[in-house]
């Protein structure tokens, strides 16, 4: 690869309000590049939202939904991106036919340079899974996307580098969700709303396990155990009525966090990628180090997923279990 200044981004995205979510992708663009930014990494969903999708309908999720690359949002992305001279990686809902995706669309000055269909999604029964990895050439580098949950599960990230990937573009909407765990559970809104009068609490509730403490367990993880770049992009403040606590960073090859927003509102920030600490990252020689010939349990059908390949995700769970208890 070659030496890239990449940047991560937060902002407050607003449900279903696209020409203001892209009005906020180009301000946090202009700022970036400013400071040398040759790519820029947005959230998950930035372009539509994202939690609200739950409560809409197929129609509705189509009506939302884009083509890509034909779609109006996905022409004015490439057209920040041939504006600014750089890289941007925004989501969006896709409509392909009569089937809806969470998508990331990657697009740079000549146009759109990819386009990732979250292979995990669950967030609505209507939203199709993905069935591919998303990895391509630009900058002189190896790039792949996985979204979100798509993070959580390792085998994807090392799939990912070993399609070449040097650098992980891992767009999120996450964080302070119900949880069994001690000390996890959502933030109240009044603590955001509250965060400029009382910043501590806010941020005491955010780098904790809620939020930052919990990412931290295992996100650094992907980094590492691969060699590779990666670029967490997550929302902040209010996304569908819950609470996210941002934190977007860039985790470098040896699981080190090199840049991170600890702001608690809209902002970027930028960072050097440099071949030498792939070629020096102990990931590197995990994956020549791999024995497939011992990995066939891997292979076999999975019982617990359904036709619709969505996983059983437990904060889904502990939340409709409080909702019968209401009832």
């Amino acid at each position: 690869m070659r030496e890239v200044r990449a940047a991560v981004a937060q902002f407050e995205a607003r449900d279903g309000d696209k020409r203001y979510n892209l009005s906020r992708i180009d301000e946090l663009t202009h700022a970036a590049v400013k400071r040398g930014a040759q790519l820029v990494c947005f959230h998950e969903c930035s372009i539509t939202g994202y939690t609200f999708l739950e409560t809409l309908t197929l129609p509705q999720l189509l009506d939302i939904g884009e083509p890509v690359p034909g779609g109006v949002s996905v022409r004015t992305l490439a057209e920040l991106a041939h504006g600014h001279r750089c890289l941007i990686g925004a989501g969006l809902v896709e409509r392909d036919g009569g089937k809806a995706y969470n998508a990331y669309v990657v697009a740079g000055p000549d146009g759109v340079l990819a386009n990732h269909r979250k292979i995990h999604d669950f967030i609505h029964p209507e939203i199709s899974c993905g069935d591919a990895y998303t990895v391509f050439d630009a900058l002189g580098c190896r790039i792949g996307v996985l979204t979100c949950y798509d993070n959580n599960l390792p085998e994807n990230g090392r799939m990912t580098a070993m399609l070449g990937a040097e650098i992980l573009l891992a767009p999120h909407v996450t964080g302070c969700l119900p949880s069994p765990a001690p000390g996890r559970g959502v933030v109240a809104p009044e603590i955001w709303h509250n965060r400029h009068r009382d910043p501590v609490r806010c941020r005491m509730e955010f780098d904790g396990p809620k939020g930052r403490g919990w990412i931290m367990k295992w996100l650094p993880a992907r980094a590492w155990e691969n060699g590779v770049y990666l670029l967490y992009s997550n929302v902040i403040g209010v996304d569908g009525g819950t609470i996210k606590p941002g934190g977007s960073m860039i985790i470098d090859p040896y699981g080190e966090v090199m840049v991170e927003c600890r702001s608690l509102d809209d902002e970027v920030v930028v960072a050097t990628l440099t071949p030498e600490a792939i070629q020096l990252a102990s990931g590197q020689g995990y994956i020549r180090s791999r024995r497939p010939e011992l990995y066939g349990k891997f292979l076999e059908p999975n019982p617990f997923l359904g036709p619709n390949k969505h996983p059983e995700v437990y904060w889904q769970k502990i939340r409709e279990n409080q909702g019968e208890n209401k009832q």
